[in-house]
């Protein structure tokens, strides 16, 4: 601990935002990781099969009453459309787009912030170094003369921003990575279910082909 103390110290003030960005770029990891996994854990094309498997089995309403008790935001997409089938197809498409656009908000809640926590973290440690250099050259020209332990001491110094700005950007970067493949999947998948059960519907004439 007293080694990353003084680690810390030696990198000067930018050292406090690097430090505020590894905070925020940590928070947002784990409020993802969390988020991700409990309301984007359900299968869209599983969650149709049951609905459509209820339809058979047991009605239309059962298969609603079945959706309302799930609150998953994919169960609630398809709920929309289900109570607009009276209304026809092109009700029950817009019904399904609009509840898609409010409850898929959650998928992208603080990306924005990732990303720039990705990109400010090595532009903050460079100029952590750039600054650090410049004190470094003055110390130099205050002695008088170029003295190499007074070099190295000055230049290690300045570089500790930039390595501990590639430090939090590279897993930063990584997890934006991964959660913006999960995103795209899960926003890919939700689409094909919704539309999936629109042909099921339209199959089985719950709701009628519009001309």
């Amino acid at each position: 601990m007293q080694g990353l103390v003084e680690y810390f110290n030696k990198g000067g003030s930018m050292m406090w935002l690097l430090l505020a960005l590894a905070i925020l770029g940590t928070a947002i990891i784990i409020e993802r990781i969390i988020t991700l996994l409990v309301k984007a854990s359900t299968n869209p094309r599983k969650l149709v099969e049951k609905v459509t498997t209820l339809i058979e089995e047991e009605g239309l309403d059962a298969a609603i009453e079945y959706l309302q008790k799930n609150k998953k935001p994919i169960a609630k997409v398809l709920l929309a459309g289900l109570e607009k089938v009276h209304r026809g197809r092109t009700v029950v498409e817009e019904a399904m787009a609009a509840k898609a656009s409010s409850e898929m908000g959650f998928l992208d809640r603080g990306m924005i912030y990732l990303s720039a926590t990705a990109t400010l973290a090595p532009i903050i440690g460079f100029l952590g170094t750039v600054t650090g250099m410049i004190k470094a050259f003055q110390a130099i020209a205050l002695a008088g003369e170029v003295e190499p332990t007074l070099v190295a001491s000055g230049i290690s110094e300045a570089l500790i921003t930039t390595a501990t700005g590639l430090l939090i950007a590279a897993p930063v970067a990584l997890f934006y990575a991964i959660f913006q493949s999960k995103i795209n999947g899960y926003s890919r998948a939700t689409e094909e279910a919704a539309n999936e059960l629109i042909e099921y519907l339209l199959e089985k004439e719950i709701i009628k082909q519009e001309a």
